[in-house]
Formats: structure tokens, sequence, C-alpha cells
């Protein structure tokens, strides 16, 4: 008797073939799924972690306690260099992270210093007026810090700060940073006095009061200067140079 092949068998085996592989894909399917909700969540509690860090000991204006009364740009209160005798007050408004106040300090700083500080002429007064975060309010807590032990060491601290100034969208100016970076660049202060000042934001009243003030004369951005109480429209040397030579002038008459 010859026999005859199933005319079934190779179908058989092909049916088998694709249902084993019709199983096998859901379940490749499964696995990549897990993998990648794996490494979304360990992404997104890594960068919550990591932000939370950063966050660390910077402080808020919410945060900060006592009622602020505008009566006054309050002179006598700022970081100044200058003679107290001379006819024109000026107040640089900046934040410590702002790039535009990094650009003036390093272009027109030491100019303007020979120009009408060394001269007599004008007396420059510091003003916060930390708006962009809150490494913003950190930072300029710790020039109040250090302002309160030395004005000379705050404007070192002004200098070599914007000289080492991150980037305006990140969070730099952490308690971590700043405690090194003045520990490393301003000699002559009593560091753990300073320290204690800026875990315990001793001075945050002094920067919030320091941005109502600014707020109400109008001051709505960094850097911004004002000439024997008079807001100047903006932040070019000639202009600062211009209001002087005025108020200069007035002054003689």
């Amino acid at each position: 008797m010859n026999k005859q092949a199933s005319p079934n068998r190779t179908p058989n085996k092909q049916s088998a073939r694709n249902t084993s592989g019709s199983r096998l894909l859901p379940m490749l399917l499964g696995i990549i799924a897990v993998i990648l909700a794996i490494v979304l969540v360990y992404v997104l509690t890594d960068g919550k972690s990591n932000e939370e860090n950063l966050l660390e000991g910077l402080p808020n204006y919410t945060d900060v306690k006592g009622t602020i009364v505008v009566d006054g740009l309050k002179y006598e209160k700022q970081p100044h260099l200058g003679r107290p005798e001379a006819k024109v007050k000026v107040i640089e408004f900046a934040d410590f992270k702002c790039p535009a106040c990094k650009k003036w300090t390093e272009a027109n700083l030491d100019t303007f210093i020979k120009d009408y500080v060394d001269t007599g002429k004008a007396e420059l007064y510091f003003m916060n007026f930390a708006f962009i975060d809150r490494d913003s309010y950190l930072a300029a807590s710790a020039g109040e810090a250090i302002y309160k032990q030395s004005n000379e060491k705050f404007w070192e601290y002004v200098h070599k700060l914007y000289a080492n100034q991150g980037d305006e969208s990140t969070i730099w100016a952490t308690q971590k940073f700043i405690l090194q970076f003045v520990k490393d660049n301003i000699e002559g202060l009593d560091y753990a006095r300073f320290e204690q000042d800026l875990k315990n934001h001793t001075y945050m009243y002094d920067v919030k009061e320091d941005f109502k003030i600014a707020g109400a004369y109008g001051v709505n951005g960094t850097p911004k200067f004002m000439v024997n109480g008079v807001l100047l429209p903006d932040s070019s040397y000639e202009g600062l140079s211009a209001a002087i030579e005025s108020s200069l002038a007035e002054s003689a008459k």
C-alpha cells in the first residue's frame, strides 16, 4: 500500500509557528513596556530628588516675617562706595543672577569708581532687586551677611561672584555653592558667623525690604540706576554719566 502524504502536515507546522509568534510578540511588548515604566519612574524620581537637593536651603519671600513699610530709600542701610559728603547719590539696583548686571559691572564699575567715586563727585549705593529665582534671594542675603561684617568685603563679593556667575536659567547659587565660594574667595571674614547667617537666612528681611522699596520706586528689572532719587530710563553708562553731570550742575547753581 502506498502511503500518501497528509495534505495537512505542512500547513499545521506553519500554523504552530504563527501561533507561537503571535504569543511571543505581546510578551515582548509587555516586557518593553515594563522596562520603559521602570526607566521613567527612575528618571522622574531622580530628577525630583536632584531638584529638591538644589532647592534645599533656598529662601522664599513668603517665609520672611515682619511688616515692611516703604518710607524712603534708606541709604544708611546699603553697601556703598565714596564720600558721604558727595553731592550726588547713585543707587544701583541689581540681581546677582542677572547677566546684564554682570556685564555692566565688568564693563563699567571700575570706570565709574575712577570717574565719580574717587573724585568725590558721587557716592554709589548697592540695593538688591533679587527677582530672578530663589537662589537670587540667597545670593543677595549672602551679600548682606558679608556687608554686615565688612563694606569693603561686600564689594569684593560683588566683583568675584559676577565673575563666577552661572546660567540665568539654572539654580546655581545654592547654599552649598555660596558657602564654598565665600570660603575660597573672600578672605578676612568670620566664616563661622557668615555660615550661620546664611543658613539661618538672617538677612532675608533686608533683601525683601530692598525689593519692596525698589518696586515702590518703579524698578522692574536689573540693572537699574537712580540719581538723587530719580530713576533713570536706561542703564547705559552714558545715560548715568549725563544724569550725574546734570545733578552736579544743578547743585552748583
